[in-house]
């Protein structure tokens, strides 16, 4: 075969440091977008995204030549300097370091854009702590409970 061909889906969640409820409706607004673009800049696609005050989740298609981790990197790093160049009242604003990625095969992504899309939503019904241990435990991701959420 002559070339490569790969699909590659990750349902990425991620917060903001110490879970603090620094993402207002109107940086929302702004801040999904923003997180597109950082993407199509560097040769990925957000499919989907959303979240909630504390917390949000993608949904990313990235080619065989990015792994998750350099992609989560320039979304995060991309969009916390963006965040403190354009809102002087967000200059606290930061990520946690870490996140979770769990990749998804091609007939769960119209499942995973719904949910994504409907986070505030959600999380009337259920905190972002019960949901991520949820999703580990799905996924089959053995963790310790005593450094999941610092």
């Amino acid at each position: 075969m002559p070339h490569s061909y790969v699909s590659s889906l990750f349902h990425v969640i991620f917060s903001t440091k110490e879970r603090r409820r620094l993402i207002t409706d109107d940086l929302a607004s702004r801040l999904w977008p923003y997180l597109g673009g950082i993407a199509r800049e560097n040769h990925f696609a957000v499919l989907a995204v959303g979240g909630v005050a504390d917390h949000t989740h993608l949904l990313l298609s990235l080619p065989a030549t990015m792994s998750v981790s350099k992609a989560v990197q320039l979304i995060k790093g991309g969009s916390s300097k963006w965040i403190h160049d354009a809102f002087r009242q967000h200059r606290g604003f930061a990520w946690q370091e870490g996140y979770g990625a769990f990749s998804i095969g091609i007939r769960q992504i119209d499942v995973t854009i719904r949910y994504i899309r409907k986070q505030a939503e959600h999380h009337k019904k259920q905190s972002f702590e019960a949901e991520f241990l949820k999703i580990l435990k799905r996924h089959g991701i053995e963790y310790d409970p005593r450094y999941v959420f610092g």
